[in-house]
């Protein structure tokens, strides 16, 4: 007869999770206090925002960062009934179409996750919506938070204050406002000016955005601020305003080429407008380094692949995102919130920008 070998004290009991290794797909908050270090009440009122807890940082951190690498996943209906909250942030950007606001998705989604909520995004694809209309289309109590990434002005500004949830710009200021989380514009379009200097270049036009765009005005200041420094005269007659997309920076290309005298360089405020700019250029059989050299703000992938290869300043995109999410999650609903992400940025050259008259190194 065979005897049977006796139960390994080792084995996992059947049913039950080994130590530090939950049953996949059955992840359990007993499962996340055991691998986070800390008791299960812990797990539970982290998940739940209770403002009560009290903590430290690091372990608040640790916990949610065990929840995302164990997968685990919430009754997200029982909670939303227990709390009478939804656990859903809404976004709003202009245009899906814009690379630059796939990257702040991206990451305001990610922190999102990490911070317990879900997120929905919606566009006004290129036409103006009141305040009100966005809170309509997620429904009266769909959401927990707003994060706007659009064109927000001052007459909208009271709509946004008589919010029921705390809300927070993105990527934009209005005046009067403290809840807002922007990007360094201006040290951005510093270094791009910077680079072209570099280069020997002196006559750099600018792309500007829109002349009402928060970000068009303070890239534009930047633009200004680098050639001041440089001892050079930003001409007016280099600047030329046009919308963040590739038919608007084609036309002020265009206008710019119509000049007479033509700038050696051209800074173009967003990465959309610079496809554009590319574009006339070629139509026009302007050499791009050779005749006139671009940089773009903000960084694609697509720019690997445009011809020539388009020189960026990379802007902490995702960063932006998911620090709004996170500033919306921790702060209380009517704290200000005065953000600038200033890190990292940096000038990713490719082959569009050489000295004048010279070709890409």
């Amino acid at each position: 007869m065979t005897s049977k070998p006796a139960p390994d004290s080792k084995s996992a009991v059947p049913g039950k999770a080994a130590p530090g290794k939950p049953i996949p797909g059955k992840v359990t908050l007993s499962d996340v206090a055991l691998l986070a270090g800390v008791d299960r009440s812990v797990v539970s009122r982290v998940i739940n925002d209770d403002p009560r807890l009290n903590i430290r940082p690091d372990t608040r951190r640790r916990v949610l960062d065990t929840i995302e690498k164990l997968g685990y996943r919430r009754n997200a209906a029982a909670r939303s009934l227990r709390t009478a909250r939804s656990y859903m942030l809404g976004l709003f950007i202009p245009d899906f179409a814009n690379p630059v606001y796939a990257e702040i998705i991206k990451g305001a989604e990610t922190e999102a996750g990490r911070q317990g909520y879900g997120l929905m995004t919606a566009s006004s694809e290129g036409v103006r919506q009141s305040v009100d209309h966005y809170v309509d289309l997620f429904g009266q109590g769909r959401a927990d938070g707003l994060l706007f990434a659009g064109e927000e002005s001052g007459r909208e500004l009271e709509q946004l204050r008589a919010l029921r949830v705390p809300w927070v710009l993105v990527n934009r200021r209005i005046a009067g406002t403290d809840r807002y989380v922007v990007l360094d514009d201006e040290h951005g379009s510093q270094l791009a000016v910077d680079h072209l200097v570099a280069l020997g270049h002196r006559r750099i036009a600018h792309v500007a955005g829109p002349e009402t765009a928060d970000t068009a005005r303070r890239r534009r200041m930047g633009y200004s601020t680098a050639m001041r420094r440089a001892g050079l005269a930003a001409d007016p007659r280099l600047i030329v305003h046009a919308d963040y997309t590739p038919a608007g920076g084609s036309a002020a290309m265009n206008e710019l080429l119509a000049a007479e005298e033509r700038p050696t360089a051209v800074f173009v405020a967003n990465v959309a407008s610079a496809v554009g700019v590319l574009h006339a250029l070629h139509t026009a059989g302007v050499s791009v380094p050779g005749d006139v050299s671009v940089i773009a703000m903000h960084d694609m992938s697509l720019a690997d692949y445009l011809v020539p290869a388009l020189t960026t300043v990379r802007m902490p995109l995702g960063e932006l995102g998911a620090r709004a999410v996170r500033l919306m999650a921790t702060r209380g609903p009517t704290d200000p919130i005065t953000e600038v992400v200033t890190e990292p940025v940096e000038i990713v050259v490719r082959a569009s920008t050489a000295p004048p008259g010279g070709a890409a190194g």
